[in-house]
């Protein structure tokens, strides 16, 4: 902000003569704030004064010598400049401390390479701003008051002319929320300053006098998680739940499988916290696909999975029945194990420094990392203002070189995550390994606000590189900032996978314990395609998959996308049926329908309710192969105490997410009778998951 801009605010503000420079200081640093959104606040205000008054006599002095130097020898001159060299050593060794108090939110360079110096020299032209603070860093009326009044010599007419100015401030903004603020800077200018009270109350030593250095660094805690988790401003896709269908009228369904597990784990969070998560975050198909249930496995690669099939009674409605299709992916043995060629990916913007962000990350990829054969390689590229690379490939034997470039990273800037998409498949096809595993995998919150950050152009990318045989797995951090949209549309359109680290055990399931599923593809463009009988079905809906789902000619067209199957990964899908004898049925019949046409149709298919069809193309093959099966009345139980216990507890969490996303077609059914259904098929839960599902439950029952 110019000097000029500056006296223009003073002519509103009536706060005596002499302490000119500390209202300049004060209103600079408020304006600012929201304004430029870039570096740490340089100076404390006391620093900012004498910095300055420093600067107006060098300034005087240098011309003064100039002056004179015009006026006199040579000699004179260079003696003259001899002194001033002299003067500047001297201030510089024994009173540059005071004089340069420099604020710790400064970030150490993540890289000497051409990405981390872009950074540095991004920021230290921004640092020519001088006062410039960070957009994370805010300056609270009261503190000013405590450093300016308490701190500072003012006498009691400049208290009382301060505290209208405050008042005056708290008036104008009375009754805007912190949502209408983010909105509108202008609010943000006048109502800055209450979330850093708290912290700067936490930094300031107490004993501090006049004089001392303050640290006006927010803590990762008390604006990147709990000050956006207040605001809400996490962005998901819009659902809209699956309607019911007639079969009579749309008898064949169609979709994608999806193998993402990120709506669950963002659940369980939101859940742990208190809160009952937004309905656009309840994907029921993730939900249901984050346990793992023991289908049938083929022996053969050749034939990556093979469906299990079940019918049974609907347990949140008696006039309906629930038919489960479930399939396992062929489980790569170790000796199969592709050569992986890995590229990190990682988000090191300032919407990271948080405890569950970016520490948690370096963490989580410390797991992958160690899980690495020697003849793997691993590249680290990050991006925040600037996209570089960390760390060139190197072999998975050299973990101390890796870890110790994971190490380094730190959060700092704005977020230039499409350019750092750009670095990341550059990189990965430079070391593209043949007949190997090769895949970028992006660590973020989503937050991509420099360079491509248009979803569609983004798409657009990734699904024209996904054609050189490079996939991206996208794993989401945080809350209150997290752009699960973005993230979904690149995993879906990166022939890969979306998963959310909401905690440590979270990144050792998804990147030790399920590393071959996460990574290792046996199937892509998996689709599904339904056909229901209607001289048995009258009625159907799909749980879940409504961002999945195709039209019919699309299961039959190669070249549309679809979602892929890593090694062991089980998939499920749910539809609930009306039979056609049910007095359940939520749409009448019509009077003038041709019954007799309709059962010459189904007549020599008398025991079948559907016709079930699987697409699926070999990693290397660009041909897609057809599984078929019917689903008939072999398939079917007559009470439901005798269904396999993995199915009864995919249905108990098929209900449970229903009931979060409103309960739309769940009748009655409670919280309490999802847990006892899942009490009563548990069945082996080795790692726990299924038994902590039964607290979530308790907890969103609990949740008012």
């Amino acid at each position: 902000m110019k000097d000029e801009e500056i006296n223009k605010i003073l002519q509103g503000v009536e706060i005596p003569e002499p302490d000119e420079i500390k209202k300049k200081a004060t209103i600079k640093a408020v304006m600012t704030e929201f304004h430029q959104q870039k570096l740490s606040l340089q100076k404390n205000f006391k620093g900012i004064e004498e910095e300055r008054r420093l600067r107006g006599k060098t300034k005087t002095f240098f011309t003064f010598l100039g002056e004179f130097a015009m006026k006199k020898s040579f000699i004179i001159t260079g003696g003259a400049t001899a002194l001033v060299a002299l003067l500047v050593v001297y201030f510089s060794v024994f009173m540059g401390p005071s004089l340069m108090m420099r604020v710790s939110t400064e970030q150490e360079p993540v890289s000497q390479s051409a990405g981390g110096r872009a950074e540095i020299r991004e920021r230290d032209e921004a640092e020519k701003n001088e006062g410039v603070p960070r957009h994370d860093t805010f300056v609270d009326d009261s503190i000013l008051e405590e450093l300016i009044v308490k701190k500072l010599p003012v006498n009691p007419t400049e208290q009382r002319e301060l505290g209208s100015v405050t008042a005056k401030a708290d008036k104008e903004t009375e009754g805007f929320t912190d949502a209408d603020s983010l909105k509108n800077p202008s609010i943000i200018a006048t109502k800055p300053m209450r979330s850093m009270a708290k912290t700067m109350a936490k930094r300031r030593p107490e004993s501090a006098g006049r004089g001392a250095s303050y640290s006006l660094q927010a803590p990762a805690d008390d604006y990147r998680s709990n000050e956006y988790k207040d605001v809400g401003r996490d962005k998901f896709e819009t659902i809209v739940t699956n309607p019911l269908k007639l079969v009579s009228e749309e008898p064949v369904s169609t979709f994608s499988v999806d193998v993402d597990t990120a709506s669950y784990a963002f659940v369980r969070r939101q859940l742990n916290n208190g809160v009952l998560p937004q309905k656009n975050a309840v994907r029921v198909e993730e939900m249901i696909n984050y346990f793992d249930y023991d289908y049938s496995v083929p022996a053969d690669k050749s034939r990556p999975f093979q469906p299990t099939t079940a019918l049974y009674q609907t347990p949140w409605n008696p006039d309906t029945r629930l038919l489960h299709i479930g399939i396992k992916g062929y489980d790569i043995v170790p000796e199969e194990k592709p050569v992986s060629n890995l590229v990190f990916l990682i988000d090191v913007s300032g919407s990271m420094n948080s405890h569950d962000k970016l520490p948690l990350l370096k963490n989580s990829f410390r797991l992958l990392v160690n899980t690495l054969d020697e003849d793997d390689t691993v590249s680290i590229v990050v991006y925040a203002g600037a996209a570089g690379t960390v760390l060139e490939p190197t072999k998975g034997n050299e973990r101390g070189k890796i870890l110790a470039a994971l190490d380094q990273l730190q959060a700092g800037g704005s977020t230039a995550g499409g350019e750092g998409v750009r670095k990341a498949y550059e990189l990965a096809e430079a070391n593209f390994t043949k007949d190997g595993l090769n895949r970028v995998i992006l660590a973020t919150d989503g937050d991509f606000n420099v360079g491509i950050r248009d979803p569609e152009e983004l798409k657009s990318f990734v699904e024209r590189k996904r054609e050189t045989g490079i996939f991206l797995s996208v794993l989401g951090f945080g809350q209150g900032n997290y752009h699960d949209a973005l993230m979904q549309k690149l995993a879906q359109n990166g022939n890969g996978n979306a998963a959310y680290i909401d905690n440590l055990n979270e990144a050792r399931k998804v990147l030790v314990d399920e590393a071959s599923s996460t990574l290792f593809t046996i199937a892509k463009d998996v689709k599904i395609q339904i056909e229901f009988n209607p001289k048995l079905v009258a009625e159907y809906r799909l749980i879940g998959y409504e961002s999945r789902m195709l039209k019919r000619e699309d299961f039959n067209n190669d070249k549309v996308d679809a979602g892929d199957i890593g090694s062991g990964h089980s998939v499920t899908a749910i539809y609930e049926i009306t039979p056609s004898t049910s007095k359940g049925k939520l749409v009448d019949d019509l009077r003038y329908s041709d019954k007799e046409e309709q059962a010459a149709t189904t007549g020599s298919m008398e025991g079948e309710y559907a016709y079930l069809k699987i697409r699926y193309k070999l990693p290397d093959s660009e041909k897609s192969e057809l599984l078929q099966t019917p689903i008939n009345r072999e398939n079917e139980y007559s009470r439901i105490d005798q269904v396999p216990a993995d199915i009864r507890f995919a249905a108990s969490v098929a209900a449970f997410g229903q009931l979060l996303r409103g309960g739309t077609f769940t009748a009655q059914f409670t919280y309490g009778d999802v847990i006892k259904l899942a009490e009563s098929a548990t069945g082996k839960d080795p790692y726990g998951y299924r038994h902590e599902f039964i607290n979530l439950v308790r907890l969103a029952g609990s949740i008012r």
